[in-house]
C-alpha cells in the first residue's frame, strides 16, 4: 500500500519504519498532494489491518497525525536517524536491522526498485488494484549521491544504536516482540498536549527562517479565511493552502 501510495500521489519516499503502534516515513512531497497520500495509505491499512484481525473500531488515534518539515540536510539525516533507530530507542531489539516489522535499510536507498505483492487478504483478486507494484527508495534532495547520503544515515544510525545500547539494560528480542497479542492494551499512556514540531533544523538560522515563513502563512490564511467567511469576492488563498483549494475550490496563489 505505501508503494502503491507513492506512486499513485507523486511521493518520493527515502526512508521507513513501521512499528506496532505507529509508523514513520521521511519523504518528498514535490506536487504537494501529501494530505491525500495521506489519506489514502491510512485508509487502505486501517481496512486490511482491521480485516485480518476481525476488528471494526477505528485503527488509528484521533489527531495522531505528525508532519515536520526537514529544512537542512542535517536535519535529513538525524530524523532519518530517528526514525530508522526506533525499534531500538524503544527497548525492542538490540539492532535496527533485527526489526521484524517493515523497516528500510540505509543500504537500499538508491539500489532499485523494491517489489511488493498485495495480500491475499481484504483485497479482491478480482479488483482494479495490482498485483504486484514496486518501490523505489530515492535520495532526498540536497545530497550529492546515494552512496554520500546512505553513510551519512549509517553513520547516524549506528550512533543511536550505541546511545540506546548504553541506556537499556535488557532489549525484548524478536522472540517476545512477535509474541506479543494484536489487543493487548500498554501499561502506560502517551501523554497529551505536549509540543508538536511542525519543522527541523540544526541550523538556528534556518529553523527560525522555517518558522517566519510558516507564520506568515497561517497570517495570511487567516485573513483569506476571514474574507471567504465575510463573501468577500475574489479571495486568493496563500500558497500551500489545501482543503480550501480541494474541497471548495478557493482560489490559490502559486508556490512560486
Amino acid at each position: 500500500m505505501l508503494a502503491l501510495a507513492a506512486r499513485r500521489y507523486g511521493i518520493e519516499v527515502h526512508a521507513y519504519c513501521v512499528l506496532s503502534n505507529h509508523y514513520h516515513l521521511v519523504v518528498t512531497d514535490p506536487e504537494a498532494r501529501l494530505p491525500a497520500f495521506q489519506q489514502f495509505l491510512d485508509a487502505f491499512v486501517a481496512r486490511a489491518i482491521n480485516a485480518s484481525l476481525g476488528r471494526w473500531e477505528s485503527f488509528w488515534a484521533p489527531s495522531s497525525f505528525s508532519a515536520v518539515a526537514l529544512v537542512t540536510p542535517d536535519a535529513i539525516v538525524d530524523k532519518s536517524a530517528y526514525a530508522l533507530a526506533n525499534p531500538v530507542s524503544a527497548g525492542l531489539v538490540r539492532l535496527a536491522r533485527k526489526w521484524p516489522g517493515l523497516w528500510s535499510s540505509p543500504d537500499l536507498i538508491g539500489a532499485g526498485a523494491l517489489e511488493a505483492r498485495r495480500p491475499d487478504h481484504f483485497f479482491d483478486p478480482r479488483g482494479l488494484l495490482p498485483a504486484a507494484e514496486r518501490l523505489e527508495l530515492t535520495v532526498p534532495p540536497g545530497f550529492a549521491s546515494p552512496q554520500a547520503f546512505r553513510a551519512l544515515l549509517g553513520t547516524a544510525l549506528a550512533e543511536r544504536e550505541h546511545a540506546a545500547a548504553g541506556a537499556i539494560r535488557r532489549f525484548q528480542g524478536v522472540a517476545r516482540v512477535l509474541a506479543q497479542r494484536p489487543m493487548a492494551q500498554p501499561r502506560t499512556t502517551e501523554p497529551h498536549r505536549t509540543l508538536r514540531p511542525r519543522v527541523a533544523a540544526r541550523d538556528r538560522w534556518k529553523r527560525i527562517e522555517a518558522l517566519g515563513r510558516l507564520k506568515g502563512f497561517l497570517l495570511a490564511y487567516r485573513a483569506a479565511w476571514a474574507g471567504w467567511r465575510d463573501g468577500v469576492e475574489e479571495v486568493l488563498f496563500p500558497a500551500g493552502t489545501y482543503a480550501m483549494k480541494i474541497l471548495h475550490g478557493a482560489a490559490c496563489a502559486s508556490a512560486g
